[in-house]
């Protein structure tokens, strides 16, 4: 090997780099300049297949990575948001929106790489001169997209070295065995983990006039290959996942694989369809490769997607339900490389923690009306359980917040921490209500009626004052703040009342003082609860106006 292919090959492999590297500073700057609408994306998941497809190509287009896309929706899986018909259709969408890559690659046979690598150079200086975070991230948007071709005309120029070898041009046309072809393309993009970098390496070598193999077809059976290889993603970030998120990695797979596989009796059959087809409707070569790829995953897609029960029943029949425990239902680590959409489930998981709160309270406040200590062992596992998963919120929140963030999460991320502190206060007056069940049961201590009626009132502000908290977080709907001032002001004064009505009646002599301790501890702990909720609404408006 002379010293021009060793340069050759590090060209290759550094322009292999800065592409990929390119792409990574694009990717994330379209998101972080999408993150709002990509959140409202994913939160549209929905029934209709046709809808499913459309979100997973716009939010594969948006990111560049259908296995990005995929490892995502893989991990609303897991946490139990999505279903796998949902996720199926999202697959079959991402396989679409990744073809976006390499119709961006196939401009480089084009005159505009020169202009559009210019770019670079613009984008880094956006960057480095604003002060304004949004002009900084269009910037590094465009760095990314003018580093994506300097990269391929690094690339384009090492295969110009490559071409005029004998020896490798000679190698790479003796290479027709479809099936060596299918696995060759499954094996690098499964060892790169990337179809596009596969895909951008072939676009490139026929940009510079190399072929593989001696027949037409021979260069699309290694793309039919990157399409399985791609899948190695997925399965990967399935491990130690649910069962329904090791399907929905299961269905990714078998779609990629049916897909190929009918495509290969295609071109095996039509063995000129490269010719026919291909070579008749785009004059460039590196165009011919793009569109391919865009042509399999269209028709793959419209093929199957009349049959995505049929894939989820295939999973199901592949891998068996297992009982799983799972302590939280919307984290998933495999949602961090996308903090706008990670901060989403942890908002999701912290109201899940406040419901779970609130119904434990609700519990035990019923369980002293009703001097019932039957559900205690229940509430006292609900409240550890509370405690855990509040952990388990606190530590993702600190992994979320070690990602590359914008201002509005890092208040989003404070703000939910300043939650959680206050949902599990409202666990801890639960654990203080069931004490003080303990004490009237073990004193044979009652309250009248008209007590008992003022208790169930106050529980009853208290359901409505969450369901108030809970959309103001949830859905941003500021007009309820009025609202719960309104039942914070109602619960207040009721604490007074029903305190300076306890106090009269010791006065006449009506109610027993050992009663006394108990009773004004339970209303002013109720009163506490209030409290907490009213300190929820006002911590999420500080996060929004501050």
């Amino acid at each position: 090997m002379n010293n021009g292919m060793i340069l050759a090959i590090v060209e290759l492999l550094g322009g292999m780099g800065a592409f990929l590297l390119g792409f990574k500073v694009l990717s994330e700057n379209i998101e972080k300049l999408a993150s709002s609408g990509l959140k409202r994306l994913f939160n549209r998941t929905s029934k209709n297949r046709f809808i499913g497809v459309g979100i997973g190509a716009l939010v594969t287009a948006v990111i560049q990575s259908s296995g990005a896309t995929t490892i995502m929706v893989v991990g609303f899986v897991n946490a139990g948001v999505m279903d796998l018909f949902q996720a199926t259709s999202m697959i079959m969408g991402a396989n679409i929106g990744t073809t976006i890559t390499a119709q961006i690659v196939a401009l480089q046979s084009f005159d505009i790489v020169a202009y559009i690598a210019i770019l670079a150079f613009i984008g880094i200086f956006m960057n480095i001169l604003s002060k304004k975070d949004k002009v900084k991230t269009i910037g590094l948007m465009l760095a990314g997209l003018g580093l994506v071709f300097v990269a391929l005309q690094i690339m384009s120029n090492s295969m110009e070295v490559f071409r005029q070898s004998d020896a490798i041009v000679n190698v790479l046309q003796r290479v027709n065995n479809p099936f060596l072809l299918l696995l060759i393309g499954a094996l690098l993009t499964a060892i790169i983990q990337s179809s596009s970098a596969i895909t951008t390496i072939l676009i490139s070598m026929v940009g510079a006039g190399m072929t593989i193999g001696n027949t037409p077809n021979a260069i699309l059976f290694v793309i039919l290959g990157t399409n399985i290889g791609t899948c190695i993603t997925a399965l990967l970030s399935s491990i130690g996942a649910s069962v329904n998120a090791k399907r929905a990695s299961l269905i990714h797979l078998l779609f990629n694989v049916f897909g190929s596989l009918i495509f290969t009796i295609i071109l095996l059959i039509w063995k000129n369809f490269m010719n026919d087809t291909l070579v008749r409707w785009f004059s460039k070569p590196t165009t011919q490769i793009a569109m391919f790829h865009t042509l399999f995953n269209v028709v793959s897609t419209l093929l199957f997607i009349g049959f995505i029960e049929g894939f989820v029943k295939l999973s199901k029949l592949i891998i068996k339900d297992k009982k799983e425990d799972v302590k939280t239902n919307f984290l998933d680590e495999r949602f961090l490389h996308t903090p706008s959409i990670a901060i989403n489930q942890a908002v999701k998981e912290t109201i899940a923690l406040g419901e779970k709160a609130m119904k434990t309270l609700d519990l035990t406040i019923s369980d002293f009306i009703n001097k019932n200590l039957e559900s205690e062992t229940e509430t006292r596992k609900e409240i550890a359980d509370i405690e855990i998963i509040n952990q388990e919120i606190v530590a993702y929140l600190v992994k979320v917040a070690s990602q590359e963030v914008t201002i509005n999460d890092e208040k989003t991320i404070s703000a939910l921490h300043h939650i959680l502190n206050d949902f599990i206060r409202e666990a801890e007056i639960a654990d203080n209500v069931i004490k003080y069940t303990h004490f009237i049961i073990d004193n044979s201590i009652s309250f009248s009626d008209a007590v008992y009626d003022s208790i169930k009132h106050l529980q009853q502000m208290l359901k409505d004052q969450f369901a108030n908290v809970k959309k103001i977080v949830l859905y941003g709907d500021f007009n309820l703040l009025k609202d719960v001032k309104a039942l914070e002001n109602e619960i207040d004064t009721m604490r007074s009342d029903l305190i300076n009505g306890h106090i009269k009646r010791l006065e006449e002599g009506t109610c027993k003082p050992q009663s006394s301790g108990v009773f004004i501890n339970l209303i002013s702990n109720l009163e506490r609860a209030g409290d907490h909720l009213d300190y929820i609404a006002d911590t999420i408006i500080a996060s929004k106006n501050s």
